[in-house]
C-alpha cells in the first residue's frame, strides 16, 4: 500500500494528463482535427483583433495629438468626408470577409457525420 502511494506521488507529475492548468490562458491540447480547427479559427479572430485595436489606437492618439486645444485653438469644420466613410465601410466589411470564409467552412465541416469503419 505504501509503495503504491509513493509511485503515485512520484509519477503523478509526469502523467501525461491533459487537464487544465493553474493560470492557463488558452486552450487545452486539441484531442480532435475539429477542435484544431477551433484553436486556429481562435488564433486567425485574434490576430485580425489586435490588428484592428493597434489601428483605433494610432487613430485615436494622432487625433489627440494634432488636434490638441493648445495647438489648434479654432477648430476645422469638415462637413463632407465621402472618401473617409467609403472607407470606413468597406475596410471592415473586408476584414469580416476574412473571417467568415474560414469559420464557414469549420462549421460545414462540423456537420459532416463521419462513419467510424471499426
Amino acid at each position: 500500500m505504501n509503495q503504491m502511494i509513493v509511485r503515485e506521488w512520484l509519477f503523478f507529475p509526469i502523467a501525461p494528463c491533459d487537464a487544465a492548468e493553474p493560470w492557463q490562458l488558452g486552450f487545452q491540447d486539441a484531442a480532435t482535427p475539429m477542435m484544431q480547427g477551433i484553436i486556429d479559427l481562435h488564433h486567425d479572430i485574434f490576430f485580425f483583433l489586435i490588428l484592428i485595436l493597434v489601428f483605433v489606437l494610432w487613430i485615436l492618439v494622432r487625433a489627440l495629438w494634432h488636434f490638441h486645444y493648445k495647438k489648434n485653438p479654432i477648430p476645422q469644420r469638415i462637413v463632407h468626408g465621402t472618401t473617409i466613410e467609403i472607407i470606413w465601410t468597406i475596410f471592415p466589411s473586408i476584414i469580416l470577409m476574412f473571417i467568415a470564409i474560414p469559420s464557414f467552412a469549420l462549421l460545414y465541416s462540423m456537420d459532416e457525420v463521419v462513419v467510424d469503419p471499426a
